[in-house]
């Protein structure tokens, strides 16, 4: 079988890209790709880490242990609907990220003010100083490439 290249497009482009007559949802597209694997990689490392965490130590730090594992399914769905096209996708990512904006906002504050309550650290905790402080600069990276790339409503009759 004979394939004929799409005429302006790459082979990475015809191999990887949007299949024929599909719009490449623009989050998930250019620097939003970033964007997902940023946040999968958080999911996998906070997930892997408060796993570990509840199952060898729960009793040490339950709280802590369990704030980390919240985030990480906040970071799964966050990936997930980063990566989805349509605006419903969108919708779900926006709260995904307002949920990870308040949880290490809030952590990082109970953590601050109340430290009996976190004898070992979250992904939250501090405001995720045990990982750069990304955690707190990735939702606000994420809320405005969201904004950036949100959907735009059709134009009338097209």
């Amino acid at each position: 079988m004979t394939h004929h290249p799409e005429p302006g497009r790459t082979r990475l482009q015809q191999r990887f890209g949007p299949r024929g007559g599909v719009r490449a949802d623009r989050k998930s597209s250019g620097f939003g790709r970033l964007v997902v694997v940023v946040y999968a990689v958080f999911s996998l490392s906070a997930g892997v880490r408060s796993l570990y965490q509840i199952l060898t130590d729960f009793g040490a730090a339950p709280l802590p242990y369990l704030l980390s594992a919240f985030a990480a399914a906040v970071y799964v769905l966050a990936t997930v609907a980063l990566a989805r096209p349509g605006a419903r996708w969108h919708r779900v990512a926006v709260a995904a990220v307002l949920v990870e904006l308040c949880g290490v906002l809030g952590v990082g504050l109970l953590s601050v003010l109340a430290p009996e309550l976190f004898p070992e650290a979250s992904v939250w905790s501090h405001f995720g100083q045990d990982y750069g402080y990304v955690p707190l600069v990735l939702p606000l990276v994420g809320l405005v490439w969201l904004w950036r790339s949100r959907p735009r409503a059709a134009a009338p009759g097209a």
